[in-house]
This record gives structure tokens, C-alpha cells and sequence, in this order.
């Protein structure tokens, strides 16, 4: 057991607080960085984001319920674009996906990156051009990869020795050649968590460097003559603050590309650096602008390409949590506050694991605020807890929330745009949230909230 763990469980951490949590001068204060640009606290005391007042959208919508900010979302997109100007950026839809947000990114001029034949149907049915989508995925089935063939999928990104043999030969069969690129497994280990963590040997995903497994995957698609392969793949982890992670990752992949070079006279023309770009979740992290990003990854390729004496390829990076993430906050109504004998108050909401497992599931660390109202209260060190029938069912595992926090409140949690709707499951039968899109003072319904009926339909017993 960590010591953070054992502590928690004892109630020091609830009592005191970690080392870094220390009680906010205003407890109606927001960080900017964690939320929306559009969110603030108006006269009236309440949360509002683009011009709505939060407890209009809870009478609304009900809770929970996430929000998303579209000129956010739009305006992080662009960011990117416009960091990246002579660079793809790929979407990456598995931080979150539906029909609307494919159309604010097509709009925005990114592509799409999906890892699902239902992905893929969700942005073929959005009307995303599909040359401009990128399939991922460590284990595509044939009925997905026929599908991503035959609606002409701009690039495929390789990850098995049987996905080379499976799509050359469907490829061979439809008389196409589809771009595709090899996803290399680079030994880097990112800082992040153990199950984010995409790069090191001992996972799932791509081909392993060190091993030979891939050139050896290279020089098999060069040989056969069917796929088009245009260039090497690298995805490090999720959550990355520090490129330097990126800094080794594009030497070791450059690498191999001088030695496919040099043993088969081709030089791929295209790197994917993949994405992972972190973002604020709490006052503790710092993610770095687009910007910043695009300096000092041009910085890294250009050396490294200088080193191996190769043409400067053309590039792709595959953000995804850094555009939706913080462009979203879910809002959720306290149903009860629990003091446990002094060592920890327990602030229960009327959601919790079902729309967002990351706490559970990666013990990732999340804010909250008194959204409905402010408050003079002193602040109040809390948990917020979700309604399921788990002990780990937490949200946030310490925030300062007033200490007249009542049921009925209104608490919002920032940052929950990548992942949490993706991962929301129907745990103890519980229907998931809507998404309101909201902008210029106007919402909108983008995936509507989940019934009881939705949950007995699919039960044929």
C-alpha cells in the first residue's frame, strides 16, 4: 500500500489535508486555469458559463449533467491549429465523442483520430471527410477495418504483425492501397500512471523497438508492396507535462527511420508524435500553451533529423484531453453531508462513478466548488463521494468546500471534458448524464441524458 493510501485510510489526509491543500483565503475564489474561459462567479453569487446561470441549467437539464463550453472547446482547437500551422492535428476522439463534437473539430479544421469501429460511425455519420480520420486500435477486427477501407479512411495506424497480414490482404482483395503508419513502442516511460502510460516495453500496443519486432514490421508492409506506408507512430502516455519524454521518443523513432532508410532505400515521409498533452486539474499542475508545445517539439525534430542526415518528415500530434478536457464541468446536486467523528466530512452528490471513474480507476486528483451560491462559511476540507454502492466510489478526494455546504447545493467539478462521458458506465443501473453545449447565452442538448426506459430496452430477458 502507498503511503498516501494508508494514510487516507487512517484520516490524516481528511483532517489535515495533503501537504500541497492548504485553505483558500476566498472560498469562492476560481483558478482560471481549471475551468472554461467563459465560467465566473456572478453578483449573484452563483457559477455562470457563456452568460447561463448554472442553476438555470440544473432546472433545465437536471444533475448531474456535464457542460461544455463550445467556444472553449472551438477556441482550444484552434489554438492547436494555429501553434501547429504546417502540422496534422489529430483530434483524438476517445477523450470524447459525439456527432456535435465532430462537427465543431471538422469546423475547426482538425482531423480525427478514432480506435473503434463506433467511433468510426460516429464521425462517418457526423460527416468528418474520411481522409481526414485516422484509425487507431490494438485489435481491429476485419468488419472494422473492411469499413474503414471502403469509406476510405485517410490512414490506418498499424499495431500487430496479424493487423499487417489482415488489411494487406483485404486490401489486396479490394484492389486499394491504404495509407498506414507503424505505431512504435519506444521504451519510454512517461510520467504518469502505470495504466496511461503507452510507451514502455511490457503493454499492448505497437511494435517494440528494442526488440526488432519494429523494423521488422516496417520492412514486412515495404516488401509486400500493398500498404502504403507512410511513416512511424509514437504515443508516450497521457497527462505529459515535461517533453523531454518527447525528446527521446522522436531520437529512437528517427532512429529507425535511418535504418529502414538505409536497408531499404525509403524515406517514410511522415512522424506521428502522438498526443498526451496534459492539463490543469488541480493548482498543482501547470500544462504548458500549444505554443510552447510546437516550440520546443520543431526544436526536437529538426535536431534529431539534422543527426540522422533525414529530410525534416511531415508531422501529426494527436491531442485530445488538452481540447475537451478543460472545456467541460460536470454539475452535480449534494443529496447529503456527513461528518465522520472529526476526521473527514463526506460531501455526497447525486453522481459519482458512473460518469466519472478517473479517480477510481488512475487515483486521478480533481477540484470542486459551491457553484450554486457563495458562501461566508470557513472553508471546509471535504470528499466528494458519488451515490454508488463502492467505498472507492470518490469524485474528489479533497477540496475546500464552505462548511454550510448543504444537500440541495449545487458543486461543480472542473475539467471532466476527456474521459469521464467516454468511460461513463451504467454501474448499479444508473442512466448517464447528458452533455449541454452551451454559447452566446443559449444551450443545447448534445447527447441526451439516459432513461430508465434506454436501460430496460436493452435487457431482452
Amino acid at each position: 500500500m502507498r503511503a498516501h493510501e494508508a494514510g487516507a485510510l487512517h484520516g490524516d489526509i481528511g483532517h489535515r489535508g495533503p501537504a500541497w491543500l492548504r485553505p483558500p483565503a476566498d472560498v469562492n475564489a476560481l483558478v482560471p486555469q481549471l475551468w472554461p474561459r467563459q465560467v465566473e462567479r456572478g453578483a449573484h453569487g452563483a457559477l455562470t458559463v457563456a452568460g447561463l446561470d448554472v442553476r438555470e441549467l440544473a432546472a433545465g437539464y437536471g444533475t448531474p449533467a456535464y457542460v461544455l463550453d463550445e467556444d472553449d472547446l472551438r477556441s482550444r482547437a484552434r489554438d492547436f491549429r494555429d501553434a501547429f500551422p504546417d502540422v496534422d492535428v489529430y483530434y483524438a476522439g476517445k477523450a470524447f465523442l459525439c456527432r456535435a463534437v465532430v462537427r465543431m473539430i471538422a469546423e475547426e479544421g482538425l482531423h480525427l483520430d478514432v480506435c473503434s469501429g463506433g467511433e468510426l460511425a460516429t464521425a462517418l455519420s457526423a460527416g468528418m471527410p474520411a481522409e481526414r480520420i485516422g484509425f487507431h486500435g490494438n485489435n481491429k477486427s476485419v468488419a472494422e477495418l473492411t469499413r474503414a477501407l471502403d469509406a476510405g479512411v485517410g490512414r490506418i495506424i498499424l499495431d500487430s504483425f496479424t493487423e499487417i497480414d489482415r488489411l494487406t490482404a483485404l486490401a489486396r482483395e479490394r484492389g486499394v492501397r491504404p495509407g498506414v503508419l507503424i505505431r512504435v513502442t519506444v521504451g519510454v516511460e512517461a510520467h504518469t500512471h502505470e495504466f496511461i502510460a503507452t510507451a514502455h516495453e511490457d503493454q499492448k500496443f505497437g511494435f517494440s523497438l528494442a526488440g526488432g519486432a519494429a523494423a521488422a514490421a516496417a520492412f514486412r508492409v515495404i516488401d509486400e508492396g500493398v500498404l502504403d506506408l507512410r511513416g512511424l507512430h509514437s504515443h508516450i502516455g497521457s497527462q505529459i507535462f515535461d517533453t523531454s519524454g518527447f525528446e527521446v521518443s522522436a531520437r529512437r523513432v528517427l532512429a529507425l527511420q535511418a535504418q529502414i532508410r538505409d536497408a531499404r532505400g525509403v524515406e517514410l515521409p511522415e512522424l506521428d508524435l502522438g498526443g498526451g498533452f496534459g492539463i490543469a486539474y488541480t493548482t498543482q499542475d501547470d500544462p504548458s500553451p500549444p505554443a510552447e508545445l510546437a516550440k520546443r517539439l520543431r526544436k526536437i525534430v529538426d535536431s534529431e533529423c539534422a543527426a540522422e542526415n533525414l529530410a525534416v518528415p511531415h508531422l501529426s500530434i494527436e491531442p485530445g484531453r488538452a481540447i475537451v478536457g478543460p472545456a467541460v464541468f460536470t454539475l452535480y446536486e449534494v443529496g447529503t453531508v456527513k461528518d465522520v467523528d472529526g476526521l473527514r466530512t463526506y460531501v455526497s452528490v447525486d453522481g459519482g462513478m458512473s460518469d466519472n471513474i478517473r479517480t477510481a480507476l488512475y487515483d486521478a486528483s480533481y477540484s470542486a466548488t459551491l457553484a450554486g451560491r457563495a458562501s461566508t462559511a470557513e472553508p471546509l476540507l471535504a470528499r466528494v463521494v458519488g451515490k454508488h454502492c463502492e467505498s472507492g466510489d470518490i469524485v474528489v478526494k479533497d477540496e475546500f468546500l464552505p462548511a454550510d455546504v448543504q444537500p440541495g447545493d449545487l458543486v461543480a467539478v472542473p475539467g471532466t471534458g476527456a474521459y469521464c462521458r467516454s468511460m461513463a458506465s451504467n454501474y448499479n443501473h444508473v442512466p448517464r448524464p447528458p452533455v449541454v453545449a452551451v454559447r452566446d447565452g443559449r444551450a443545447r442538448l448534445i447527447v441526451r441524458r439516459e432513461t430508465e426506459e434506454d436501460l430496460l430496452a436493452l435487457d431482452v430477458g
